[in-house]
């Protein structure tokens, strides 16, 4: 397994997911918003330079404006982003700056990343922002978005984040120790896989679906973005987000997780 990389990342790209950062109920898990914050503050304390793919703009939005979460319309949910949007980002810039760090919110939608022109522009965006020492918060553009020009869900969204910061480690937080080798929340026998050289047709077999009702995400959206990512010379770890301290052991290379290694191993 190769740690060295792991143990060595300067650019560390981080994904939360709305399962993570959520209660069942789908309103915001404070104390674990809280909990990611200070170890976030304190992984850039040590030197390395952050940037937040964050979920969440949704939930937010709901209980701002006092709605259920069953039932919502496209354009309910759009307006419930455009709330939401400013509650998320608005607690993010209390809890960082309580730590003292700066964070800027970028919002994607797929069409950006896929003009030449509009790429560079937000690759230069973000590497100015890291360079001035601000911790970059990402997510994508729901009030907007439509089927053409989403990522379809933040993992994929985080891998091209990876790619446009040149990031040395994405650090995938789901609500699940990482892959198996069969579906876990059916099969009592399911066994944790830590490490994954390469990603086989096999392999993506054993992935399956959405994860939750509350994210857009599972396994295959995420093999998806570890592909993507390795393919890049920057690996991916899969780890569960429910103890936000698991980034102090994956800092210190000694995770429960899963790793999938690059093609330049």
């Amino acid at each position: 397994m190769n740690i060295e990389k792991i143990l060595a990342a300067k650019l560390i790209v981080v994904k939360v997911g709305t399962s993570t950062l959520t209660y069942p109920s789908g309103y915001i898990n404070l104390r674990r918003i809280e909990g990611l914050v200070k170890c976030l503050s304190d992984l850039k304390n040590s030197g390395r330079d952050i940037v937040l793919v964050s979920s969440g703009a949704v939930s937010c939005g709901v209980g701002k404006l006092g709605l259920k979460h069953e039932g919502l319309s496209t354009e309910e949910k759009q307006a419930a982003a455009a709330v939401g949007q400013c509650e998320l980002i608005d607690m993010y810039n209390r809890l960082f700056a309580d730590y003292g760090h700066k964070v800027a919110q970028v919002l994607l939608t797929r069409d950006v990343t896929d003009d030449e022109t509009r790429r560079h522009n937000a690759e230069s965006t973000l590497s100015v922002l890291i360079g001035m020492g601000c911790i970059p918060i990402i997510n994508e553009n729901d009030t907007v978005s439509s089927h053409e020009i989403r990522y379809g869900g933040n993992d994929t969204l985080a891998a091209v984040v990876s790619l446009l910061c040149k990031a040395d480690l994405l650090i995938n937080l789901s609500d699940i120790d990482g892959f198996y080798s069969s579906d876990p929340k059916s099969d009592p026998n399911a066994m944790l896989i830590p490490y994954v050289p390469a990603i086989t047709d096999e392999l993506e077999a054993k992935a399956g679906g959405a994860g939750t009702a509350r994210g857009t995400g599972g396994m295959a959206a995420k093999l998806k973005a570890a592909r993507m990512c390795t393919e890049a010379g920057i690996p991916m770890i899969i780890a569960n987000g429910g103890n936000p301290d698991i980034l102090y052991n994956i800092a210190d290379g000694t995770f429960r997780g899963t790793l999938f290694d690059t093609e330049d191993r």
